[in-house]
C-alpha cells in the first residue's frame, strides 16, 4: 500500500512541532491508519504575500524557495551521493496540486537527535564530513548565499547593544557572562568581514539546518536527515557550524558542554571529510565551523528586546526562563570566543 493510500485511511492526525513562522509549511503531522501503520504528513504551500525574516519565494536560489523539498527528494543522485556516508534520505511520496504539495513521508523509527548522547552527535559530523567530501552535481535549485541572506535579514532591535538600561534587565544581569557585552559588540562590529571570510572558504552541497530536530538515528547506526528546505551552497564545515550552537540553544544539548560538543563534532566532521577522500587543509575547514557563528549576530540583540516579557519559548514550546537565559548566555559567549578566534586565525 502506497503511503498516499495509508494517509487516506488515517484514524489519527498528531500535529509535530515545526517552525510555524516559515509559510511555507502548513502543516507537518503524523499518520496513523486502522492497521497502526504510522507515516509523516508534511504539507507545502506556494507564497501568498508573505513578508518579513521568514518570507517565502518561488525563486530557486532563493534560500526560502517553496519547492526546494520537493526537489530534494526528488533527487535520485543526492540519494546516491548520500549512500555508505552514514546519511540517508527517508522514502517519501510527493503529491502536488493547486497552491502547493504535500510530502508523505517515511516515519523513520529510532533515537531522535533531540536525545543524542555525544557518540551519536559524533557519527552524525562525520558520516556528514564523508558526504560533503564528495563532489556534488550543479542543479538548478540549490540555495545560494543562505548564510548572508538569512542571518542578515531577521527583525532585530540593534540598539539595544548599546542600551545599559537592557543590559540591566534581571534575567541579563542574573545570567550572562561577564564580557559577552563587548565580545558580541566585536562579533557585530566583523559582521560583515566573517560573512565575507565563511564565504571565501572551500564549498560543499550543505544541509543548511543541520541540528537535533533534523536528525533521526536508526537502531543500524544511519542517520535520516530531515528538512532539507534551504539546502545549497555552503561552506565545508558551515552545517557543523550550525548544529553545535544550535543543539544548546533550544535546550536540547546542556551548554556548560558545549565546548565538548564543539571539539568533538569538529573532529569527527574532519575525520569524515578525510574518509571521504578529502585532502585539503583541515585548518581551513574547521575555520569554517568557527566563523559560521555569525549566522547568530541577531541573536542576543534579540534576547534583550524580549527580556521583559512575562514567558519565554524554546523552539516554539514554553521553557523556564531563568534556564534558558542562561544556557543561552553562556552558549552566545562561546560563539563570540569562537569568531574571535577565526578573525584572529585568518588575519
Amino acid at each position: 500500500m502506497s503511503f498516499s493510500q495509508r494517509a487516506a485511511g488515517a484514524t489519527t492526525a498528531t500535529a509535530l512541532r515545526h517552525n510555524p513562522l516559515n509559510a511555507v509549511t502548513a502543516t507537518v503531522e503524523r499518520i496513523t491508519d486502522a492497521e497502526g501503520h504510522t507515516l509523516i504528513r508534511k504539507e507545502l504551500q506556494e507564497p501568498t504575500g508573505t513578508e518579513g525574516p521568514w518570507k517565502t519565494s518561488v525563486d530557486p536560489r532563493h534560500w526560502n524557495y517553496w519547492r526546494r523539498e520537493l526537489e530534494v527528494y526528488r533527487d535520485d543522485r543526492l540519494r546516491e551521493q548520500l549512500a555508505g556516508t552514514g546519511l540517508v534520505l527517508p522514502d517519501v511520496e510527493v503529491e502536488e496540486h493547486p497552491g502547493g504539495a504535500v510530502l508523505y513521508l517515511e516515519d523513520i523509527e529510532g533515537l531522535p537527535g533531540t536525545e543524542f548522547a555525544l557518540d551519536d552527535h559524533s557519527a552524525l559530523s562525520r558520516a556528514c564530513g564523508r558526504w560533503q567530501a564528495r563532489p556534488a552535481d550543479e542543479v538548478a535549485w540549490t540555495s545560494v548565499g543562505f548564510l548572508r541572506d538569512y542571518s542578515t535579514t531577521r527583525d532585530v532591535p540593534w540598539t539595544l547593544l548599546d542600551d545599559d538600561a537592557a543590559w540591566k534587565q534581571p534575567l541579563i544581569a542574573e545570567n550572562w557572562p561577564a564580557g559577552l557585552r563587548s565580545g558580541w559588540v566585536e562579533l557585530v562590529a566583523h559582521r560583515n568581514e566573517l560573512l565575507t571570510l565563511v564565504e571565501g572558504l572551500p564549498r560543499a552541497r550543505c544541509h543548511l539546518d543541520l541540528w537535533v530536530c533534523n536528525a533521526i538515528r536508526r537502531s543500524t547506526g544511519e542517520i535520516a536527515l530531515l528538512d532539507w528546505a534551504f539546502t545549497g551552497d555552503g561552506a565545508l564545515g558551515e552545517d557543523i557550524g550550525n548544529h553545535i550552537p544550535d543543539a544548546v540553544f533550544d535546550l536540547f544539548w546542556p551548554a556548560e558542554r558545549i565546548a565538548e560538543l564543539a571539539e568533538t563534532c569538529t573532529d569527527n566532521y574532519l575525520e569524515g571529510l578525510r574518509e571521504g577522500g578529502w585532502r585539503g587543509d583541515p585548518d581551513v575547514a574547521r575555520l569554517a565551523v568557527m566563523a559560521s557563528g555569525v549566522k547568530y549576530a541577531w541573536l542576543l540583540p534579540g534576547l534583550l528586546g524580549r527580556a521583559s516579557e512575562p514567558s519565554h519559548n524554546a523552539y516554539h514550546q514554553q521553557a523556564d526562563s531563568q534556564y534558558l537565559f542562561h544556557q543561552r548566555g553562556q552558549a552566545l559567549s562561546f560563539l563570540a570566543t569562537w569568531t574571535a578566534e577565526a578573525l584572529s586565525t585568518s588575519s
